[in-house]
């Protein structure tokens, strides 16, 4: 008997423009990452303290909305949810570079876009995750996770040495336009998406009925949010899971406040050779995005997370022996090492987490695990910019690196996962 070979989710048209919309609003997302935090250090003069605060306000919305968005998620449909967060992303950021042709762009117009913009990510991440079974079927969620996490890698790859050449070139305001753009490009893509989203389990009004008084169907919002909670807090694996998001976010929000810092303030890099670093660096998330459904498919999941936990604690460990000179390269060697192996987890995690989730629970899972991950990356700018500002930016940088070490060690602690069957 002839098995026949899995259909290659490229062929599906609204995948086609799913990953499109993710691979172009990424992109402009990483030239942000680069260009957002110097717009304030460079260009409005920003003490350590005040890029801290810029970060946390940022991703301050998965505290502030990261529960209840999962529940309004799961009452709604998705589509119109993407499109409408990334008008309003590119609304926000263009006010930026207006504010600074005209003279008026200052610090508390920085925090409100980055807020808003934080408000409009959440809602879109935890749409995205959730159409994602809509438009490929589980069968093939490891392929899809995986593309959108080469998505992530090329995004990561390109986007922040695209940055750090905007910002040296025409200033980092003007360098944020790229980031609007891209937002109004994946909108225009996701309006061409048709898949069917089917129906919740609470019966006629699927995703759409509302009684509005945060109830529909008889069900009240928070509610539907406990069992959300619940769901993740009782099941271990993805207790674990959550826990290792939570450290690598508060890693990451103490190095997206520490690093441009110590790298362009403390040790003399340009704003180009800073994107360049990060886009080098990236290169190993573009070879675990090809490696990890490859891997997934012949560890599993359960080994797939256990192996690449592993892989990235010894691959990031160097990363705090960065200086000037010839040891600026163990960055980039580094975060590319580190990069394989975390996508590969990423891959890993995202796949057991959808397989073993209930469809009409996957926008409350994806809200409840954003929400639980995400919640400490905001005291980790905060926590970076009092380091900055207390004991040196150098402290903060060694700091952030300690932190993305120990980060995997939930899942390096766990008795053996269980794979999905």
């Amino acid at each position: 008997m002839t098995v026949a070979a899995p259909r290659s989710v490229w062929r599906v048209r609204d995948f086609r423009r799913y990953a499109g919309a993710d691979a172009i609003s990424k992109l402009g997302s990483q030239v942000s990452l680069v260009a957002l935090p110097l717009t304030a250090a460079l260009t409005l003069h920003a003490s350590p303290f005040q890029v801290g605060l810029l970060t946390a306000a940022e991703m301050a919305a998965f505290l502030l909305v990261g529960l209840p968005a999962g529940a309004w998620v799961d009452r709604m449909r998705r589509r119109p949810v993407l499109v409408a967060a990334d008008v309003i992303r590119a609304s926000a950021l263009l006010s930026i570079p207006a504010a600074a042709v005209f003279g008026v762009l200052g610090l508390p117009q920085l925090y409100a876009v980055a807020l808003l913009g934080g408000v409009c990510t959440v809602f879109f991440d935890v749409a995205h995750q959730s159409y994602l079974p809509s438009i490929v079927g589980r069968e093939d969620l490891a392929r899809g996770h995986g593309t959108l996490a080469a998505n992530q890698s090329l995004a990561q790859l390109a986007g922040p040495g695209i940055g750090g050449w905007l910002v040296q070139a025409l200033t980092a305001p003007v360098a944020v336009v790229v980031d609007a753009l891209s937002y109004a490009a994946s909108a225009l893509l996701l309006l061409g998406v048709r898949a069917d989203e089917g129906r919740g389990e609470d019966g006629p009004g699927g995703h759409d009925g509302h009684d509005g008084r945060g109830e529909r169907g008889g069900r009240r919002l928070w509610p539907e949010i406990a069992e959300g909670l619940r769901f993740v807090a009782g099941h271990p694996v993805l207790r674990r899971i959550a826990a290792v998001g939570a450290l690598t976010m508060l890693a990451f929000g103490l190095w997206s406040a520490s690093a441009p810092l110590y790298l362009v303030r403390e040790i003399g890099t340009s704003p180009g050779a800073y994107g360049a670093l990060l886009s080098a660096g990236a290169v190993g998330g573009v070879a675990g995005a090809w490696l990890a459904p490859r891997v997934v498919a012949r560890l599993g999941t359960g080994r797939a997370m256990y192996a690449s936990a592993w892989a990235a604690t010894v691959a990031i460990a160097p990363l705090a022996l960065t200086a000037a000179g010839p040891r600026l390269l163990v960055l980039p060697a580094a975060l590319a090492a580190s990069g394989v192996a975390a996508t590969v987890f990423s891959v890993a995690q995202g796949a057991y987490r959808q397989s073993i989730c209930p469809p009409h629970l996957l926008g409350r899972l994806s809200a409840t695990m954003r929400f639980l991950m995400w919640g400490p990356l905001p005291f980790g700018g905060l926590l970076a910019g009092a380091l900055g500002q207390l004991a040196g930016v150098r402290v903060a940088f060694w700091t952030a690196c300690g932190a993305y070490t120990l980060a995997h060690l939930p899942i390096l602690l766990a008795p053996r996962i269980r794979e999905v069957s």
